[in-house]
């Protein structure tokens, strides 16, 4: 059985109808990166970092997965697959993927700001300001703020260096070290970039085809199309 490694963007979540903080009107808009997405911010004003979260938590529980989600999870009746996202949704989960390794962190999960690997799932939208883990230690978004390592990168790298087919879909290879992960592919496994603009291909030395398309169109065709060429 081919293994297929799907490689997701906020581009994916973007048709379910999730802000991303490129969107001009999105949710973003009314915060800066430095305010709400760093260990500083976390630090200097607490109170205003776990509100941007939990209005994140909010909007996401009222949306559902869209076409992309479940095509790319239809994908396991054909093909070993295994998803990496930098999406901190749980989308794919909700639409049926069974493996999912999410590199900058997960929404609906908070941890220990003494130990990042006491994680705890949260209920719910709203994380009280208080919160406190087992170690006693206040609880905060088990997300990979900026300037932070990406722990799961390594774990990505391996899953990446294992695919026969990789999509990369809905991410303009723009944020790092997460764009890096297509060059982990070995040589000759086709790559396959599913995007409506112009994402940035220059590093992908691989064999290429660009779908210009919004994931919740181009990734069921592609899916259909694997099934019958592939599986």
């Amino acid at each position: 059985m081919k293994k297929i490694v799907v490689f997701t963007g906020a581009g994916v979540s973007a048709d379910s109808g999730l802000s991303t903080f490129r969107d001009a009107d999105g949710l973003w808009a009314n915060y800066r990166i430095e305010d709400v997405c760093t260990p500083e911010a976390l630090v200097r004003n607490r109170g205003l970092v776990i509100e941007f979260y939990n209005k994140r938590r909010k909007e996401l529980l009222a949306v559902e997965p869209n076409a992309a989600h479940y095509a790319i999870a239809e994908l396991e009746k054909y093909f070993d697959v295994e998803v990496v996202t930098q999406n901190v949704d749980n989308l794919h989960e909700r639409a049926g993927s069974t493996r999912v390794t999410h590199l900058h962190g997960e929404l609906m999960k908070l941890r220990s700001e003494r130990n990042s690997d006491l994680i705890v799932s949260i209920e719910g939208w709203e994380q009280a300001l208080d919160a406190r883990a087992e170690d006693g230690a206040l609880l905060r978004p088990h997300i990979v703020f900026f300037g932070e390592s990406v722990p799961m990168f390594d774990r990505a790298t391996q899953i990446a260096a294992e695919a026969d087919v990789m999509i990369v879909v809905g991410t303009s290879l723009a944020v790092y070290p997460a764009a890096m992960l297509v060059r982990y592919a070995k040589s000759g496994v086709p790559i396959y970039v599913v995007d409506p603009g112009n994402p940035d291909v220059a590093m992908i030395r691989n064999p290429l085809e660009h779908i210009k398309a919004r994931a919740a169109v181009g990734m069921p065709e592609l899916v259909e199309r694997l099934a019958k060429e592939l599986a």
